[in-house]
Parts: C-alpha cells; structure tokens; sequence
C-alpha cells in the first residue's frame, strides 16, 4: 500500500503559524477531553513478493530440449529466448502423448510473462518468497520420454539446472532483494514425493538457494539445507529482528517416501526438533518470525470430498501432511510468527492455526497464506501476490494479487490486479485477529451470500467461475481454522447431530 503524504506547508507569517499552532492544541486537548482514543497511526509499509507453484516446463519446445541438456544453466536463457520452433505445439503434443503426461504448466513464455508483471508491480520488493514446486509435473516421465538412454544422475544434473535457471531467473529479475524459496513435492531428483535426506541434491541445491545469503548464515544454511532442505535466514533491511524459516516438508507429506520407494515415518524428525527450537529461540529473543513451507497443514477437503469419504459417519478425512506434529509445534507461537505462507493447492486461499491445548501464551492463532500458482494447469490463472509488510512488526498490512490476462502468456495484456485485501474485506490488516472475524463470517454465511464470502469463493480459483468450494462451503469454512482431524470433524459435523 503506498502512502502518499502532504507537501510540507508553504511559508507563513509568524502570526499564522502561532495561530495554527493554538488551533492544534485545542483540538488536541478537546479530544482527550472526549476520551476518544487518537486515530491509530498507519503504518509506513514495504512490498514483499509472494511466489509459487511455477512448475516450470523446459519440455515445452521438443526441438530446443537437447540444446537445454547440453547447456550450462546461465546459457538457458539465450537458447529460450528465441521464438519457438514452427512446429512446437504438434511436437509438444505427440511427445506429451508418447510419455502419457498432463499439459498445462509453466512455458517459457508464460514465465517470461510473469516477469514482466513482477517488474510491473514488484519491482521494490524488499524479498521475495517462492513456496515450492519450481518443475512442471511429472518431470522425471517426461526427460526419460525425451532421453531413454540416459542414467539417474544424468536425470538429477538436469533437474539441478532447471531449478538453478528458475532461482537465477529470480535472482537477475530483483539484483537488489534476496529470494528465499523452499522445495516443494515435485523438486527432486528421484521422482514426485520421493527424495533422501542428506542427498547431493539438497547439498546442490542448498549451495544454490543460500549462495546469496549473508556470509555469516550461509554456512549453517547450506547444511540444513542438505539435512532436509531446511534453512532459517534473517530478513532483511528495513526488517526489523525478523527471521524467515522455511522447512522441506516434503519429508512430512502423507506420500513421503525415500528415493527406494520405502516409507520412513521418522524421516521428519531432526527437521520438526529443529523447528520447535527454532521458535522458542525467537520467543527468547523477542523476534518475529515468518515461516513458509509448501504442502499445507489440516485437512485435504478435495481429496476427502473427491473419495466420498463420510466424516459424520466414521470416515476419516485425507490429511495433507502425515501427521499434525509440524502443526503442534508451529500453533502454541502466534505471539512470535506473524505469517506462515504455504501453497501446493495452486488456490488462493486463508487459513489460521490455532492451539487446541489452550496454553495462555499461545492465545494468539498464527495467520496463514495459501499462495496462489504461476502454473495454470488447473485453468486458474496465473498470478502473483503483492504484500505490504510493516517492518517494525513484520505483520501483513494488505496485499493484493495480479493475474495473467490468460492461461498462455501470450497476451500483450498487462496483468491485472484481481483484488486487494483491505478493500474486498474491509479488514485493516492480515492477523489472527482480521482471519479471525473473517472466517467467524464465513461460518455465520453457510449459503455463501454475503460479499466477504462471494468474495472469497470468486477469488480462490482465479478466473475459473465454477469454484467447486461452493459446493461443501460449510465443510470447507470448517478446514480453514481446524488443522486436526478431531477439531475438523467436530465443526463439519456439528449441525449433523
């Protein structure tokens, strides 16, 4: 939110400056006379750039594939940059006919696209955050259909460029603001969901992601990175004692399983220890904290719905992470982390986790934003979000999201703003105190007719009419404040009794 404030007064006389002066003062002292509280300050705000999901698809153009693989990654941007091949699309067709693979991800001209809008309306950014998943869907089909000759590690040194372009791309597009992105299902280079921790990958990319850290934090970056791919970094300028924690919880996904197609039900626990220090450290030290990841906590409501699954009837609902323990940990610090940003629905959505063990200094619930995708391949739009941070607090103020005038990137359209936060919802700020009344009113609206909840299900899927939210709202305003199974099914079930 940009703040435009008065030109200084021209110059007066003596007399009219004491007069206005006297004028201040009775006003002043009339309202505390009146016991009006003063207005509350606004605050001043920076712009924090709020990214995810761009799966992007080097496979787009079949012909210039082979030059991609031969190349180093700071020379993929001059074999992309050229129009495509005359016959890209029926290429791209049969080669996604021959592998059995899905369309719909990020091309080259699509990110390119989304670049431009970035510069448009985030080119102050203070950071940028990327939520995970920066490769198409099913990657290793695809390079295998292309290549079927080639080894695992010619595999994994071709995913490492890929997401090494998509960070540097990142990185040239805001020279002047770190990026900070954590890993999602689909960034690995065994397959999707599976990955090893302590792997030459996560050390590779660990070194990729943290190479513009400060020197003092790279290090200990580096190496928690290749542990899990986790890291914490402090925020930057004008930030003010703010740390950023991002986790890999790829490792606490439901369909984890190691590079050799084995469950390890343990796998997350370093990860999930480190994060609860993580936090008490900070309450220690009176920091503010973000937190971002990229498969959210709470229940799977489209995969519970799309199963039919019956939770008043004994059911038990699809949970997106293996257990709540990630949750349990993270919940209790609402009074240290102002934001936790996760995304993986591709949908744009709010969520608030709050501490069901009532533990007096966990009062306060964590905000969370679900961030929307760059990928269109649910034929959403695609978009970015655009927050304004108080940096004494670290609290979102607004925030507003831009969507891609279609699904191709094609168009010379500017992207569009779809909405603003503080004036869709009249809300003042992002908090658990705004998410709170908030998702009060969705409750309150179980026909889904009052603007904030018009509002919402038009927002989620951008561009798509036809939001299947509509359908099972009551059940879906019940997982954005019920991340247990138990708290979950008590509220989804509660007018069935």
């Amino acid at each position: 939110m940009k703040h435009n404030f008065p030109a200084p007064f021209p110059r007066v006389n003596a007399l009219r400056q004491i007069a206005l002066l006297g004028l201040f003062l009775i006003a002043g002292a009339a309202c505390a006379q009146s016991g009006k509280p003063a207005a509350k300050p606004i605050p001043v705000t920076v712009p924090v750039l709020l990214l995810s999901d761009i799966h992007f698809e080097p496979f787009w153009d079949p012909a210039k594939v082979p030059s991609l693989k031969a190349a180093n990654a700071d020379k993929w941007a001059a074999i992309l940059a050229p129009p495509a091949s005359a016959n890209r699309q029926q290429a791209f067709t049969a080669f996604l006919q021959k592998c059995n693979c899905g369309d719909g991800d990020t091309s080259s001209v699509l990110f390119d696209a989304s670049l431009k809008a970035m510069s448009d309306n985030a080119s102050g950014a203070a950071f940028v955050t990327v939520s995970g998943d920066l490769i198409s869907h099913q990657f290793r089909s695809k390079y295998f259909t292309a290549f079927p000759q080639d080894t695992p590690d010619d595999y994994s040194k071709f995913v490492k460029k890929t997401i090494e372009y998509v960070v540097d791309t990142l990185d040239a597009q805001f020279p002047n603001a770190p990026v900070y992105v954590a890993l999602g299902n689909n960034d690995s280079d065994c397959d999707d969901y599976l990955i090893d921790a302590g792997s030459d990958f996560l050390k590779d990319t660990g070194v990729e992601i943290a190479k513009n850290f400060p020197a003092a934090e790279r290090k200990a970056a580096e190496q928690t990175f290749q542990d899990e791919g986790y890291y914490s970094v402090s925020l930057p300028a004008p930030m003010q004692n703010a740390r950023l924690l991002v986790l890999d919880d790829l490792f606490m996904s439901k369909g984890y399983k190691t590079c050799a197609y084995k469950p390890d039900p343990q796998a997350a626990a370093p990860q999930i220890a480190w994060f609860g220090k993580q936090l008490a450290d900070a309450r220690a030290q009176n920091q503010k904290i973000w937190v971002m990841g990229h498969i959210p906590p709470g229940v799977d409501l489209y995969s519970t719905a799309k199963r039919g699954i019956n939770v008043c009837n004994g059911g038990v609902p699809v949970m997106f992470l293996s257990s709540e323990e990630m949750t349990d940990v993270l919940a209790p610090y609402g009074d240290v982390v102002q934001l936790a940003i996760f995304a993986h629905t591709h949908m744009d959505e709010m969520r608030l986790l709050q501490d069901d063990s009532q533990i007096p200094a966990s009062q306060i619930p964590v905000p969370v934003k679900m961030v929307s995708s760059i990928s269109p391949i649910h034929n959403n739009l695609p978009s970015i979000t655009v927050a304004q941070i108080d940096p004494s607090t670290a609290a979102v103020v607004d925030y507003r999201v831009f969507n891609s005038p279609d699904l191709t990137g094609n168009s010379k359209v500017k992207w569009k703003e779809e909405y603003d936060f503080h004036k869709s919802y009249t809300e003042p700020d992002y908090t658990s105190t705004s998410l709170a009344k908030l998702i009060s009113a969705f409750a309150a609206d179980p026909g889904a007719t009052t603007p904030d909840s018009t509002h919402y299900i038009g927002y989620f899927s951008a561009g798509n009419a036809s939001s299947i939210i509509r359908m099972f709202w009551p059940q879906y305003v019940c997982s954005l404040s019920n991340y247990t199974k138990k708290t979950f099914v008590a509220c989804a079930c509660a007018n069935t009794r």
